[in-house]
């Protein structure tokens, strides 16, 4: 399975604790995205093989090429469970988170914590690399830890020193989280300072907003948020790539897919009721830009059963007249 075919321009689904698993990853797959990641998992729970984790990392033919994201900051214990992982599930390739915001990871000296470190980052990423080889090893970065201290382009040319093959920056530090607005100047900086493909991320919402950011001389484009709420996204988006008309869903066509999202997450879990407390997050994620969202919201908040959200849909579908035009998303 090719790793990123020469002259390629893929389209990423970012990694996204609690939102990319299997299903997910093979809707966006469905719509135009190239190259999925699972989300993100600790090296503990690869040494652990549970039942938890296996869900995390499992994933489908039809997935590929896809890889499966670590964190950690113990080099020997990153590297086993990267070798452990190869043999668990043969993914394409293996990510290194060294950008989650999250607190519950950076205070286990994990994700973007390593930002403040790059010594030991690079012991990390060396460690992967060789405990991987032959197969390729990626990164995903953010530009810094906070606005006084961005070393996007130090960090990057450390890995790739380090025998990183590929290195996606969110342009974004630490301490904005997800806040104002992605600096793809220095995604842009980081992209002319390596050789090694650099995948920019952050604010892709649309197809004219994809293309210009190509002008910064990235190998590719990496989109999140935007999937959640938007699946379509990657159609969106290939088709400005290509240069021909993009045609919107319908809401028929978006209820359509969330019904089917629902259901197989159901089938899944062997629990309903389970299943959909679980997806009620990633009901309110779809409604946006939806007509009438906010009562819709409020009914989805509580909805317990395939049955519930039939209804829901249903009455929805009924009180927007079809000539009703939707909100661009």
């Amino acid at each position: 399975m090719v790793f990123m075919e020469k002259g390629s321009l893929p389209i990423f689904l970012a990694p996204m604790a609690g939102v990319t698993d299997s299903i997910f990853r093979t809707i966006c797959k469905e719509k135009g995205a190239d190259i999925l990641t699972t989300e993100f998992v600790s090296a503990d729970g690869i040494m652990h093989r549970n039942a938890r984790t296996r869900g995390y990392v499992e994933f489908t033919s039809m997935e590929r090429p896809m890889g499966v994201q670590l964190f950690g900051a113990d080099p020997d214990r990153l590297a086993e469970a990267a070798r452990q992982v190869i043999d668990w599930v043969n993914p394409d390739f293996i990510d290194i988170n060294f950008g989650c915001p999250a607190t519950k990871v950076v205070c286990r000296n994990g994700g973007s914590s390593l930002l403040r470190d790059c010594p030991l980052l690079e012991r990390v990423a060396e460690a992967v690399v060789r405990a991987c080889a032959p197969l390729p090893v990626t990164a995903k970065i953010r530009i810094g830890w906070d606005d006084n201290s961005i070393n996007a382009v130090q960090t990057a040319r450390l890995l790739e020193e380090s025998g990183i093959q590929r290195i996606a920056v969110h342009g974004r530090t630490k301490a904005q989280g997800y806040s104002g607005e992605a600096n793809w100047e220095v995604i842009a900086s980081v992209a002319s300072a390596v050789t090694v493909p650099v995948i920019g991320n952050g604010d892709i919402a649309d197809g004219a907003t994809a293309l210009s950011r190509l002008r910064t001389g990235v190998s590719g484009l990496m989109i999140g948020r935007a999937a959640m709420t938007n699946p379509w996204i990657f159609t969106e988006v290939k088709a400005a790539l290509n240069g021909i008309p993009y045609a919107p869903p319908s809401l028929e066509m978006k209820w359509e897919l969330v019904r089917m999202h629902c259901a197989q997450e159901v089938a899944a879990k062997e629990s309903e009721r389970f299943a959909m407390q679980g997806m009620r997050s990633r009901l309110m994620a779809y409604t946006r830009g939806m007509p009438a969202a906010r009562p819709l919201r409020a009914s989805l908040s509580m909805v317990g059963s395939l049955m519930e959200l039939d209804g829901i849909i249903e009455g929805h579908l009924r009180e927007i007249p079809e000539e009703t035009p939707l909100p661009m998303l």
